[in-house]
């Protein structure tokens, strides 16, 4: 090769060469700017914050008290001197007889003819409810549907003009790890945003039979409940609900209901004016490393059946106890608490497969899902322990908790052979029975003028006081001192 053909391959490989590496520059360039910007916060959350704050509303309820009874006028003999004395101390002295409670919370708009998103507790029991719009126009609100089970509730508001709206989320994209803001109405403050990231998926903090909250350190304090989550695209991936504080405001662990659920409910509330659940009907547990061993399962997954509520869905399908379901409608079941969200999840009167784990082997069984109803729940718990020790039940809307009559419930509190009636076994502080002076050891013996026996009859009578638009219900208790007629609020559900 002669010298001019040697230069002129020296400089075409050099031009590639210079080619390759400022490409390689440029990507590594690229690649650092797109890891600064996922590590580092926005520059600005300005333009979120300005398109999403019209769709946050600020909620206030009230709720009409009344006052405890007060205390009689003291028998005197007629003509007594001290008797025209009583009669104006007292009547002088008794306050009104209600009063006006108002609380605050927050709200989301879901659709152009005014439906609105907020928390169950931030609602309940409330006799009027207003929405104060962005713009602080402030309307009466229709509740449509509410599902404490879940803590949400549905309103509704009738404006002149189409109202911007947010949309859903899909809450299973959310990592740990990722950019969020919090719009609400933090101790009647109005729109207020704060902005953190996800901190944990999946939290359960005992709050209800479907725990599976988004955890986050956006500041969220008293007010913001109800109110939403967004992420970085400006969708809804949460409800604000709950917090965890020893000072009642915010240290950074806050709670947000995953849109994923929150948009099952609602569609149910604005469709129905209530939530459906599928049933299964059976008692379960967790399983442990020693009963994975026992069963010859590789691994601890899955729910432990206990017990079959007789009639059931599970019953039917021939489910057993000592199954263990590892997998329900196409949905694994990884832990033990899962599952009842899953099957509450799936709709009313499907057929669906489950697997289970019988005898060392996969078993495959067909169930149609039943509706979770509490009266039902309870009628089924009554029989199949109706031999053994009383199941308490709770009664929430009433505040205390009750179960049925046996041997053993005789023998604690000293009961007559000839007794009838549920026994109050606990009552809770502050709870309406509480107010109303009721005991444990009381027994209700009617309940709305009906005799009753089972736990489960007072949850009927709840049911049919409610349907037919009554606020309280009439509990025939006997005490102590004998017989007396207690009126309690129904307003809370269970």
């Amino acid at each position: 090769m002669n010298r001019v053909a040697a230069t002129n391959e020296f400089k075409t490989n050099r031009y590639y060469l210079t080619i390759a590496f400022a490409a390689l520059a440029t990507i590594t360039l690229i690649f650092q700017a797109s890891l600064a910007q996922a590590r580092s916060a926005p520059e600005s959350f300005a333009d979120l914050a300005e398109e999403l704050l019209p769709l946050v509303v600020n909620i206030s309820s009230t709720t009409i008290i009344e006052n405890k009874e007060h205390p009689n006028i003291p028998q005197l003999p007629p003509g007594s001197p001290f008797e025209d004395f009583f009669k104006d101390f007292f009547n002088r002295n008794q306050p009104n007889s209600s009063r006006r409670a108002t609380s605050l919370g927050s709200g989301f708009i879901v659709s152009d003819d005014g439906y609105v998103v907020t928390n169950n507790h931030v609602i309940e029991g409330a006799d009027e409810i207003f929405v104060t719009l962005h713009d602080n126009t402030q309307v009466e609100a229709e509740l449509i549907g509410r599902d404490p089970k879940s803590d949400l509730a549905v309103l509704k508001i009738d404006v002149e003009d189409k109202l911007k709206f947010s949309i859903f989320g899909n809450s299973d994209k959310s990592r740990v790890g990722d950019w969020v803001v919090a719009i609400g109405n933090p101790f009647g403050l109005g729109g207020t945003l704060t902005a953190g990231i996800i901190s944990a998926r999946g939290r359960d903090i005992n709050s209800g039979p479907y725990d599976d909250f988004i955890q986050t350190d956006a500041s969220i304090n008293r007010g913001n409940s109800g109110g939403p989550m967004f992420n970085m695209d400006g969708e809804v991936i949460g409800v604000n609900t709950a917090i965890l504080s020893p000072s009642g405001g915010s240290v950074g662990i806050g709670f947000s209901i995953p849109s994923n659920a929150v948009s099952t409910v609602i569609d149910q509330l604005i469709k129905h004016g209530e939530v459906k659940r599928g049933w299964l009907g059976v008692h379960i547990q967790a399983v442990s490393e020693e009963i994975a061993e026992t069963l010859g399962l590789e691994e601890p997954v899955g729910a432990l059946v206990a017990n079959v509520m007789e009639g059931g869905p599970a019953e039917e399908a021939k489910i057993k106890p000592g199954d263990v379901i590892l997998e329900f409608n196409d949905v694994p079941v990884s832990k033990m608490r899962r599952l009842p969200k899953i099957v509450a999840e799936t709709e009313v009167g499907r057929e669906v497969d489950v697997i289970v784990w019988r005898d060392g082997e996969k078993i495959t069984l067909r169930v149609s899902v039943g509706q979770l109803d509490d009266e039902q729940i309870a009628a089924a718990r009554e029989e199949n322990e109706s031999n053994g020790s009383s199941k308490v039940v709770d009664i929430d809307a009433l505040g205390m908790s009750v179960a049925a009559i046996n041997d053993e419930v005789r023998e604690r509190f000293d009961l007559a052979e000839d007794s009838h009636g549920v026994i109050v076994v606990a009552v809770e502080n502050g709870g309406n029975a509480a107010e109303k002076g009721m005991r444990p050891g009381d027994l209700i013996v009617e309940v709305s003028k009906k005799e009753i026996n089972k736990p489960s009859e007072i949850l009927t009578r709840i049911k049919e006081a409610r349907k037919a638009g009554r606020k309280s219900i009439l509990l025939l208790v006997e005490a102590q001192a004998g017989l007396r007629y207690v009126g309690l609020n129904i307003t809370k559900e269970e």
